[in-house]
C-alpha cells in the first residue's frame, strides 16, 4: 500500500475514569488529518471491557462500539486493528483485568502497535509489554509507576515511541504523539496543516518537558537555588547531606542557608524534607507499597520517623492518607454525580 493511500485502523480502549482531554485530543488530531487528506486514512472504534458506556474522570459517559470479547474475536479476522490505544486516568492502579492483559499481548504479538494515553502505560506494564522498554506517563503518576514497575524505563517525557509501543503522558501530549504518527505515515507537510487547524504554533518533540520549568513553577530566579532544588529532586531515596549539596553547588553551607531563607522562606533541610514527603504522598495514593517501603523509597531511616514527619506536614498519618484514598475510590465507584 503506497504512502498516499495508507490506512490505519485504531481501537481506543476506555478504562473507567479515563481522562477526556488526551482522548479527545488524539481523536480530533486524526479526524483533522482525514479532513486534510480528503479521505478516511484513519479509522477508529471505541471499546470497553463489557461493551457498555464508560464514564470519564469528568463524569461524561462515552458510548463504545465493542466489548473485549468482540475485540479478541476481531484479532483473527478482517476487523483486526493496526493499533490499540489504552485510555485511562485517575485510579488506574485499581484496574486489574487479566483478559485485557492477554488481549494486549496477543494484539502486540500479531503485529499491532500498542499505545497508551495519560496513565495507560500502567495497563501496558501490567500486561508485561513495557519490560525493558522506554515509556512515558504523567508526572504525577511517575513515582508510583517506577516503584511498581521497575523493569520499565519510564521518563517524564511528553511521549515515547519504542518500536511498536507508543506511550504519552496525557493532557495535550496526545496531540504530539498523534502528530508523530501522522508524520510517519504522510510526512511533515500534513503535520503542519493539522497544526494550523489545531491553532498549534509548533510541534513539540517527544522529550519536551511535561511540567513548567522550575523557574516558572516556583517563581524563583536565583540559578543557584534552582540547581540545588534539581539536585534534591534527583536524590530523594538517598538524600544528600547539606555538605554534599554545598560541595556540588560550590557554595558554603551558610550561603545555602541564607539563599533558601530568602528565596524559599524555609531552610534547605526543611524544603528537602517537604519534597520527599510529597513523593511519599504520591506513592501512598498511587501504589499498594507497604508504608515502611514508602518510607525507605523516600529516604527515611524508619517508619516511625516517616509517620511523625508526615503527620506534622499533612496533619494526618500515612495510614489515614491511604484510608481516605480508598474511601474516595469506593465512593466514586458507586456512580457518577451529575
Amino acid at each position: 500500500m503506497n504512502k498516499q493511500t495508507k490506512k490505519r485502523s485504531l481501537v481506543f480502549f476506555l478504562v473507567p475514569h479515563f481522562t477526556l482531554l488526551p482522548f479527545a485530543g488524539a481523536i480530533e488530531t486524526l479526524r483533522i488529518a482525514n479532513r486534510m487528506l480528503g479521505y478516511a486514512a484513519y479509522e477508529w472504534r471505541l471499546a470497553s471491557v463489557d461493551g457498555q458506556k464508560v464514564h470519564s474522570s469528568s463524569g461524561i459517559g462515552m458510548e463504545v462500539n465493542s466489548s473485549l470479547a468482540d475485540e479478541r474475536r476481531f484479532l483473527s479476522g478482517e476487523n483486526r486493528p493496526s493499533m490499540v490505544i489504552v485510555c485511562s486516568g485517575i485510579y488506574v492502579e485499581e484496574f486489574h483485568n487479566k483478559s485485557v492483559n492477554a488481549w494486549l499481548r496477543e494484539a502486540y504479538n500479531r503485529g499491532a502497535a500498542i499505545g497508551s494515553l495519560c496513565t495507560g502505560a500502567h495497563v501496558l506494564a501490567q500486561a508485561g509489554l513495557l519490560n525493558g522498554k522506554r515509556c512515558a506517563i504523567h508526572w504525577e503518576n511517575l513515582p508510583g509507576f517506577s516503584e511498581t514497575f521497575p523493569q520499565a524505563e519510564v521518563y517524564a517525557d511528553l511521549y515515547e515511541v519504542d518500536g511498536n509501543l507508543y506511550t504519552c503522558a496525557g493532557g495535550t501530549a496526545s496531540l504530539d504523539m498523534m502528530l508523530n504518527l501522522i508524520g510517519q505515515d504522510f510526512g511533515e507537510g500534513l503535520v503542519n496543516r493539522v497544526c494550523e487547524q489545531h491553532l498549534t504554533d509548533r510541534v513539540r518533540s517527544a522529550h519536551d518537558r511535561q511540567r513548567l520549568p522550575l523557574r516558572a513553577r516556583l517563581g524563583v530566579q536565583n540559578s543557584k537555588v534552582l540547581s540545588i532544588i534539581e539536585l534534591m529532586e534527583s536524590n530523594l531515596s538517598e538524600p544528600l547531606s547539606l555538605l554534599e549539596i554545598a560541595d556540588d553547588a560550590g557554595l558554603s553551607r551558610r550561603q545555602i542557608e541564607r539563599l533558601f531563607r530568602q528565596e524559599m522562606g524555609r531552610s534547605p533541610a526543611r524544603y528537602y524534607l517537604e519534597i520527599r514527603l510529597d513523593r511519599a504522598r504520591h506513592l501512598l495514593v498511587q501504589s499498594s507499597m507497604p508504608v515502611v517501603e514508602v518510607a525507605v523509597a523516600c529516604g527515611f531511616v524508619s517508619a516511625s520517623h516517616f509517620s511523625k514527619c508526615y503527620r506534622e506536614l499533612y496533619n494526618r498519618s500515612p495510614q489515614q492518607e491511604r484510608a481516605e484514598r480508598k474511601l474516595t475510590m469506593t465512593t466514586n465507584r458507586t456512580g457518577v454525580v451529575v
